[in-house]
């Protein structure tokens, strides 16, 4: 399902729509392929989502109104866009805020000072 160098798979099935979500915030529309690959250029190879990941998690942000899809042709090849709706803003927003939250929460309960190098 996942391919994570590093990370349990559990953990990135957790943050899968958030990162998702973000990305296209970032980056306008993009399609599947193009998704994998700057996780995985951006996380530096620790994190590799495979197709059967990621287009489950889009179909569900499709199905939730969060993004809309748009087909190109590109010779013989369709390509299957997908871009943010407002819905879609609003919940990458909220999304990436309860996961810093989250991750702030984490270091008191674990008693982690990324200062002291103990991450």
């Amino acid at each position: 399902m996942y391919i994570c160098l590093m990370y349990s798979s559990e953990l990135i099935k957790g943050t899968l729509k958030t990162i998702v979500l973000n990305l296209l915030r970032e980056q306008g529309k993009m399609y599947g392929y193009e998704i994998t690959q700057r996780v995985k250029e951006l996380s530096k190879g620790k994190i590799q989502i495979t197709e059967g990941a990621l287009y489950p998690t889009l179909h569900a942000l499709e199905d939730a109104g969060e993004v809309i899809t748009e087909t190109e042709h590109i010779g013989k090849r369709v390509r299957k866009y997908y871009t943010l709706t407002e819905q879609g803003l609003i919940s990458v927003n909220q999304r990436v805020s309860e996961f810093a939250d989250f991750v702030n929460t984490m270091k008191i309960l674990l008693d982690l000072d990324p200062k002291l190098g103990n991450v």
